[in-house]
């Protein structure tokens, strides 16, 4: 009996917060679209890589454009993951933002739920223009349903990310947290075979690649281009699922010891 009373009452309290949720997300995305100087970089950064390095380095092999086509699309949503989360949750909580937000009427899940969605639309918009380079610049040619499977690990892929970044963000500070998410960034990257296959980097390297949660979201990547990859996708999601459990957990402490 209990239970059919609360069901309506959790849903109607959902759905009044649903508005604080939207607001949130809405002063997000403006916050961003007057940021230009952190926007323009971060989603021009990994397509001019993709062209450089994928595309004109590679120029006519068809193969390598498919294979980098697939890496560099996890390369794209760890610049608004870790910079969004690592960076600007560090200059926020140093400015008391984030004490301001604890004592205004909004849901507590707002904050953080608004610059998660931001890094799933920049890691969408980052995608689409690697999709578009890849098509006509690097010839690579894949069934609609390997295009939307790749576009899905590439959003989804933020969510580990952001945990790692949030990370940085609760514990670093503000002049402090760049410093460390570019010691994260680009040799995570560089480790985890999304610049260039494994095979072409010393032995020890590939033996710790599976310590990175950006190695297994590429072998997610490669998957959904049936190219071939090192263990099962259960197997990837189930170490990222408990990578960004544990993330979150640390990060929660962080930003509950510097309320």
């Amino acid at each position: 009996m209990n239970a059919i009373v609360e069901t309506p009452v959790v849903s109607a309290v959902a759905y009044r917060a649903l508005p604080a949720y939207l607001l949130e997300a809405k002063y997000e995305f403006l916050r961003l679209l007057r940021t230009p100087s952190f926007a323009v970089p971060t989603l021009m950064f990994p397509p001019l890589f993709f062209l450089l390095f994928g595309l004109l380095l590679n120029h006519g092999n068809a193969g390598a454009a498919r294979y980098l086509f697939a890496t560099y699309s996890v390369f794209g949503v760890m610049a608004p993951s870790l910079f969004g989360f690592g960076v600007a949750v560090a200059i926020e909580r140093e400015k008391g933002w984030l004490a301001l937000k604890r004592v205004a009427p909004m849901p507590p899940g707002a904050y953080l739920l608004a610059k998660l969605v931001m890094a799933m639309l920049c890691a969408a918009i980052i995608y689409l223009i690697l999709a578009a380079m890849a098509y006509t610049l690097g010839g690579v040619r894949l069934p609609l349903v390997q295009w939307l499977a790749l576009g899905a690990v590439s959003v989804a892929g933020a969510l580990p990310m952001c945990a790692l970044g949030l990370i940085v963000g609760s514990r670093a500070n503000a002049s402090a947290a760049p410093a460390f998410v570019n010691l994260i960034y680009l040799p995570m990257s560089f480790l985890s075979g999304l610049w260039m296959p494994l095979s072409m980097v010393p032995h020890f390297l590939q033996q710790i690649a599976p310590l990175w949660p950006a190695w297994h979201l590429g072998q997610l990547a490669l998957t959904t281009t049936g190219q071939a990859t090192t263990g099962s996708i259960g197997g990837h999601l189930l170490w990222l699922a408990a990578f960004t459990a544990i993330c979150f957990a640390i990060a929660r402490r962080g930003l509950a010891r510097s309320a």
